[in-house]
This record gives C-alpha cells, sequence and structure tokens, in this order.
C-alpha cells in the first residue's frame, strides 16, 4: 500500500511539472532570445547581449505604447478601486433582494469572453455618444476590474472580526473614524494586492481594447501588431520586461494576501 501510494504521488509531481513546463518554456525561450545578439532566433545563440534592449528602448512607438497601457492601467485600477471598495461594503453590511444574484452578476465581466465584453461596450458606446479612444479603454477595462477589487475586498470583510468596529464605537468613535482609522488598515493588504493584480491584468488586455482604443495605441496591440510578419528581436525583449513585472507584481499580491490570512 506505501509503495502504491508513493507511486502515485511520484506520478502526480511528474505530470505537474510536465504542466508547468508546457506553460512556462515558451515564455523561458522567449527570455533567452531576448539576449541573442542576433538578429534571428536560433539556438545555441552566438553569445550574449543586451542590444534588443536598448533597441527596445529607443523604439518610439513601442515605448509611447507602453505609456499609454501604464496611463490606462492606473486610472481604470484607481476607478475600479473607487466604485469595487463600496460596492464590497454594499454586499457585506446589507441584505437586500436579489444579493446573491448581485454578487454573481458582478462577476459576469470576468467570466465572459474578452471579444464578447468589446463588441457589447463599442455597441452601447456609439449609442450613448462616446467614440473609440483612450477614455472608452478606460471605462472598458473598469467594468471587469471592478469585479477583480469587489472580491479581493469582500472576501476580507468576511473574514474581519466586528467586533473591533463595535468596540470603536463604543469608545465614541464615528462611522467615518472607524472606517479609517479600523476598517482601512484592517483590509489594507487585500486591497494593495487586488490593486496589483487588476494593474496586470489592465496592462495585459487585448480584446477589449482592440474594439475600443480608437487612433492610439497600448502595449500588447503594439506588439501584436509587431508580430505579424514574424517575431522580432525587440519584442522578444519587451515581452520578457513585461513577463517579470507582471510576475513580480502577482507575488507580492499573493504574499500580500498569505500575510493577511496567517492574521486572522
Amino acid at each position: 500500500m506505501t509503495k502504491r501510494f508513493s507511486f502515485l504521488n511520484s506520478a502526480i509531481f511528474i505530470m505537474a511539472m510536465l504542466v508547468l513546463l508546457f506553460l512556462y518554456l515558451p515564455l523561458i525561450v522567449v527570455t533567452i532570445y531576448s539576449f541573442n545578439p542576433d538578429s534571428v532566433n536560433s539556438f545555441p545563440m552566438s553569445g550574449f547581449s543586451l542590444k534588443w534592449y536598448q533597441v527596445m528602448a529607443n523604439n518610439e512607438a513601442l515605448i509611447e505604447s507602453l505609456k499609454n497601457s501604464i496611463t490606462v492601467a492606473l486610472v481604470s485600477t484607481f476607478l475600479a478601486i473607487c466604485l469595487g471598495l463600496p460596492g464590497a461594503f454594499l454586499v457585506d453590511r446589507f441584505n437586500f433582494p436579489g444579493k446573491k444574484l448581485f454578487e454573481r452578476v458582478v462577476l459576469l465581466p470576468l467570466m465572459l469572453p474578452g471579444i464578447l465584453t468589446g463588441v457589447a461596450l463599442l455597441n452601447f458606446f456609439q449609442e450613448i455618444g462616446i467614440r473609440p479612444s483612450m477614455f472608452a479603454v478606460i471605462i472598458g477595462h473598469t467594468t471587469f476590474l471592478i469585479a477583480v477589487i469587489m472580491t479581493q475586498v469582500y472576501s476580507r470583510l468576511k473574514r474581519l472580526d466586528k467586533n473591533l468596529e463595535q468596540a470603536s464605537y463604543d469608545l465614541g468613535a464615528t462611522k467615518v473614524q472607524t472606517f479609517f482609522y479600523i476598517i482601512l488598515p484592517s483590509i489594507s493588504t487585500s486591497l494593495i494586492g487586488a490593486a496589483m493584480l487588476a494593474f496586470t491584468l489592465s496592462l495585459d488586455e487585448i480584446p477589449v481594447t482592440f474594439f475600443l482604443n480608437g487612433v492610439f495605441s497600448t502595449l500588447p496591440l503594439q506588439i501584436w501588431g509587431m508580430t505579424r510578419n514574424g517575431i522580432t528581436p525587440e519584442v522578444n525583449a519587451i515581452s520578457t520586461v513585461v513577463f517579470f513585472a507582471s510576475l513580480v507584481f502577482i507575488i507580492i499580491s499573493t504574499t500580500l494576501t498569505k500575510e493577511e490570512g496567517r492574521r486572522v
């Protein structure tokens, strides 16, 4: 019996490693080729060079699209926090008809295919007179980032000790003071983690941006356009930068969530 379980555990471990290899091997290859001194991707490489990172830095269109992506991600994340945080409090503190349905409907933008969301928003914006633009893209990103913020904060609020609030009220604090001095510090790590995750999702978004972008370009769209005729070396470089930046944000977000879970 022990040998059977040992074999089963080994088989599961090997399968898990193969799945991870399947998922991350392309990213590893892109990262390695970003240091290739040659303009043609080939292995083994003839050496090691950072010149494609310099080419990337001098590509004005690529840098401009990166700035656009960061701007959209920052503003969209901020708006999502402004709307998602009150929404989480609404669901956590009040009972109202259709509450369960509301909890599920708010997740729809995350569950629906991005192309469907993009087409729906494009048609809706045309009806109300909003032209494809950065403003339209920001609103489009905000719609699905609200769900990210709201679900993360709501899950933390459900675990928050309500006795802390009651003690604050008993000591004479107002609701506003209790929020800023008791509730907000208690949920801060979840909020920061959710914001980092939302920023990363916005930075990588393509379908919604494609339908709503108008005349400006974001980084994913710029990279997509550059790869129509093949992968260029600077695409490997910018993809590596975005990959590691996203990885850092995700690790920080996960770490904050775990630390908060230990304190609960």
